[in-house]
């Protein structure tokens, strides 16, 4: 397949080329300056108040920069001076800042960590992820309206001394200080631009390795450029990062045999398996699983768990990840990936606890029972045949393995018709948030390497939490794990494990499978390496 031009990648590659083609020959993709990069999709937003999708997350990583930044899977200082170690039983951290600069030469202070964090959990603001921030003191209650603002729990003792104040330990706090919903935000660029913040570049400042030039919201294309004023400017030898949105396999594969792009991702199915002999191949194991949730609150039936059960054990997902995706995805039982976290005392996977396996028949084919519970489930909920739509991406990938969903579950359950709705990963976005869908194909990737990051989603009223499943006790499980025990890992840990096993026994969200990205990068790019939320540093990428 690599020398091989497919007639069917000609009219889409065409559009491509139109862009590309102001960046000059496909020599000039060698520059070692300049990394060329596609994308699975646009950027929703620059805001990170706002952003909730590991593509604006990269933007914001690569632009931005908080107290701490990963380097593969080791944690650095960023903006911090020193990994911290809290005081006041794990309830208190203060961090020495570097003296930093925006991009317009101002002072990075701990007041623009301070306005950040409060903006973000403002309920005006209406921040889909102003829950990751619960457990810092008064979060939660600020979040509901019941507090203002400027009770939250952090300070800025000094220009740069920032102290952060919880109501409980979080075991997992440093991890969660790499993740870009905790930087730091520019006043006054925020307020002049309003409503518009994020959505182009033009108006913004960063503090981050790169400034994101020439921007505006859904355009398919754009370009970071060497922010000379980052404190760590010396480390960054690239001048440039380009990227590209491609969501066809076959337009990307040409991308790249053509050398107009250093590094093709999240290739899927038939391409996949195709090119997986190429030297330049490899395939990330992520922290991320693709799930189903259903519309719980729009559908009552959904709210039935043999129907839940039905759907689950009626998808072979062997078959899914095997032949559809091109063996781009591993088979999981639950929706928190394998290979993320472990016990500290006996080194076994979260995944393969016990209890949680005890239940794992739930995620497992099973056609035979499937219909069996089927058939109970609709008589229970008084139907004889259903109607909805699965609600998906309009990526190359993403309509051939919702087609096969779609065939799987129409085959296994019998009086059952599903529509495809393929759209564009904004719009699905959009539409899953408002809750304008039936089932949606939806995934999640870690901020952090701890369960309680995928866990979390489905607890009662998360914002995440789409389908709208709720279990008390699933909730009151949760709770335990980040309050009373807190500070007793062993607690902690069988506190998600139950809560696991509930969540996968329910079906509240039903598992596919857990994603393994699939890329060619040029063999000259070095240190190009993910991390553990799910973003690449560019700070020590490099080209050879």
């Amino acid at each position: 397949m690599k020398l091989k031009k497919y007639l069917l990648a000609l009219l889409p590659i065409l559009a491509i080329a139109l862009v590309l083609s102001g960046c000059g020959s496909s020599t000039e993709k060698d520059d070692k300056n300049t990394l060329s990069i596609s994308s699975s999709d646009v950027i929703a937003t620059m805001d990170s108040s706002m952003n909730t999708d590991v593509i604006g997350a990269q933007g914001l990583t690569d632009t931005m920069e908080g107290l701490y930044r990963y380097d593969g899977k080791t944690l650095e200082p960023a903006i911090a001076t020193s990994i911290v170690k809290p005081t006041n039983n794990g309830k208190t951290y203060t961090y020495k800042l570097r003296h930093t600069v925006w991009s317009n030469g101002k002072p990075v202070t701990a007041q623009d960590f301070v306005y950040a964090w409060r903006r973000t959990v403002d309920p005006k603001t209406a921040s889909q992820y102003a829950y990751i921030y619960s457990g810092i003191k008064n979060a939660d209650a600020i979040n509901s309206g019941k507090k203002p603002v400027n009770t939250l729990g952090i300070k800025a003792l000094d220009d740069y001394t920032l102290q952060i104040t919880l109501e409980n330990a979080i075991p997992y706090f440093n991890k969660l200080m790499a993740s870009s919903t905790f930087f730091p935000q520019y006043k006054p660029a925020v307020e002049k631009m309003g409503k518009q913040y994020g959505l182009r570049s033009s108006g913004m400042v960063f503090n981050g390795p790169f400034k994101l030039v020439n921007w505006t919201v859904s355009n398919n294309s754009w370009t970071e450029v060497k922010n000379d004023k980052y404190w760590n400017a010396k480390a960054v030898k690239l001048h440039k990062v380009e990227y590209y949105v491609v969501k066809d396999n076959n337009t990307g594969l040409n991308l790249y045999d053509a050398n107009r792009i250093n590094r093709l991702q999240k290739i899927s199915g038939d391409t996949a398996r195709q090119v997986s002999n190429y030297k330049t191949f490899s395939n990330d194991k992520l922290a991320s699983t693709f799930y189903f949730e259903l519309n719980q609150k729009k559908y009552s039936f959904f709210r039935n768990k043999k129907i839940r059960q039905a759907i689950s054990m009626s998808i072979n997902r062997e078959q899914l990840t095997d032949n559809v995706l091109g063996k781009t995805g591993g088979v999981n039982e639950t929706v928190v990936p394998a290979g993320m976290s472990y016990d500290d005392k006996t080194g076994t996977d979260f995944t393969k606890e016990k209890p949680i396996t005890s239940v794992g028949k739930y995620s497992e084919y099973n056609p035979k029972l499937a219909k069996k519970l089927w058939k109970e489930g609709l008589k229970e909920t008084g139907q004889k045949n259903l109607n909805f739509t699965i609600l998906g991406d309009d990526t190359d990938g993403a309509k051939k393995q919702n087609e096969y969903l779609q065939g799987q579950l129409e085959k296994n359950l019998p009086g059952l018709n599903i529509t495809l709705q393929n759209v564009p990963f904004k719009s699905r976005l959009s539409k899953s948030a408002s809750g304008d869908f039936d089932i949606v194909v939806t995934a999640w990737n870690a901020d952090f390497p701890d369960p309680i990051t995928f866990l979390d989603l489905f607890t009662t009223g998360n914002p995440q939490n789409d389908g709208k499943w709720s279990n008390s006790e699933y909730d009151s499980l949760i709770k335990k794990s980040k309050t009373t025990d807190a500070n007793d890992p062993e607690a902690r840990w069988n506190d998600m494990v139950q809560a696991t096993k509930i969540l996968t026994e329910e079906q509240g969200a039903i598992p596919l499978y857990q994603y393994y990205q699939a890329n060619l990068t040029r063999e000259n790019v070095k240190n190009y390496r993910i991390s553990p939320n799910g973003s690449y540093n560019l700070v020590t990428a490099y080209k050879k």
